[in-house]
């Protein structure tokens, strides 16, 4: 805990006074464009991964990244999806996996958790994409799966969490008249490279070959003002 302490001390004491007029604009309200929903891994850092600040990205963690399908049974994701959507009107939900994740880890050989029963039960929402891999690869039903299909599950992993996300009516909603998009990421830790996939798109991209359109954009507001200048 020696560094967290240190940490705080230190945000007290330079970064908030740094950044007050920041914060003192969040005080009372919040307008995120953003809900950025990715794993509890602590290898993974949103803010720093996108470089955002406070108040861009609504954030929702969870082991394996999951969005359980919607249901009339209440759970912590199905409200915070609602309440991103339908109150603070986000345009844009990521859902981001990662790489050497211990969930899809775990969701490859599930008989192998009997000793964490709600652990075993959560990772019930990756089923469909084990499946498909089962499917793809003509493994039997209920064999586990052997680690080398790993990078393969953490990519089918989030197109199943991205489809699940659709079953949330305000989701459907939005998506049916052009008013939000999905995106599907995988970060991979080692290299810092992200693939990329949408909500109605089966294969992955290069985050460059994916957004190429907006880096394009991004590239060329850039260069206006010195051009101008």
């Amino acid at each position: 805990m020696d560094h967290i302490i240190r940490g705080v001390l230190n945000f007290q004491k330079n970064v908030y006074p740094e950044h007050k007029d920041l914060f003192g604009a969040l005080a009372n309200s919040q307008n995120p464009d953003v809900m950025f929903v990715t794993c509890s891994d602590s290898r993974i850092d949103p803010n720093m991964l996108t470089g955002s600040n406070p108040g861009d990205l609504f954030i929702c963690r969870n082991a394996g990244n999951v969005i359980p399908p919607h249901s009339n049974e209440t759970g912590s994701m199905t409200a915070s999806i609602e309440y991103a959507v339908a109150v603070l009107g986000v345009r844009h939900i990521i859902v981001c996996g990662h790489t050497d994740c211990g969930a899809i880890k775990g969701a490859l050989d599930i008989p192998a958790l009997k000793g964490l029963p709600h652990v075993k039960e959560w990772l019930g929402h990756c089923r469909s994409a084990m499946e498909i891999i089962r499917e793809r690869h003509s493994i039997p039903s209920e064999t586990s799966l052997d680690s080398k299909y790993l990078n393969e599950a953490i990519e089918e992993n989030v197109q199943q969490q991205v489809q699940h996300l659709r079953t949330h009516p305000v989701v459907a909603a939005k998506l049916a008249m052009g008013r939000i998009q999905v995106h599907g990421w995988v970060y991979d830790i080692k290299s810092g490279s992200i693939r990329c996939c949408g909500h109605n798109s089966e294969k992955f991209k290069n985050f460059d070959q994916y957004y190429s359109d907006q880096i394009t954009q991004v590239d060329e507001s850039a260069a206006t003002p010195a051009a101008e200048h």
